[in-house]
């Protein structure tokens, strides 16, 4: 006697699965990621560049100068002190460390960052002719600074918009870590 069912061949292995986050979601966590690497102190921002077709281009983080003595910098931002001894006259801020490290072309592109944009990152998005700004956190809403960005980014066409990540998704991510390391 044959105890093997028959299946239609379309049917065998067929399960009905969709991936836990979108790619927004997807995006902004390899963005939480890169502001992780960030030495900062006060302010981690991490910034990934992505294609049409969901692929990432590139990567950065929020950081002092490439290959120069860091030790000797301050990451103070006590303002009362001389633009010399604050980090902002130090920094390489995470957008501009993803351009400069992109062997692509950035046209169209989206870019998912941490932190809205400041003016001098605004302008760099925009000569870069991307499409659209993904962010985490507006921070500093209503500075000056802000304004002059969102002025940037409207008159060059550049599209722009906060995302509200879900509720659960950072327990989500620590769940699924724990269980990929539970093995080691």
């Amino acid at each position: 006697m044959n105890d093997t069912k028959e299946y239609p061949k379309e049917t065998i292995n067929i399960i009905d699965v969709k991936s836990p986050i979108n790619w927004d979601e997807y995006f902004m966590l390899l963005a939480m990621m890169a502001s992780y690497r960030s030495k900062d102190p006060s302010t981690k921002v991490g910034c990934v560049f992505v294609d049409q077709n969901n692929h990432q281009l590139s990567m950065g983080y929020n950081g002092f100068v490439a290959g120069i003595d860091e030790t000797k910098l301050p990451w103070g931002k006590d303002q009362s002190v001389s633009m010399e001894h604050q980090k902002y006259s130090y920094v390489v801020h995470a957008e501009a460390n993803a351009i400069l490290h992109s062997k692509s072309n950035l046209e169209g592109t989206k870019c998912y960052v941490t932190l809205f944009p400041c003016h001098e990152c605004a302008k760099l998005l925009a000569s870069k002719k991307v499409q659209e700004v993904i962010f985490l956190s507006n921070k500093h809403q209503g500075r000056e600074s802000y304004n002059i960005s969102q002025k940037i980014l409207s008159l060059s066409g550049i599209k722009y918009r906060q995302l509200k990540l879900k509720d659960n998704l950072g327990q989500d991510v620590s769940e699924h870590f724990t269980q990929l390391t539970k093995d080691l």
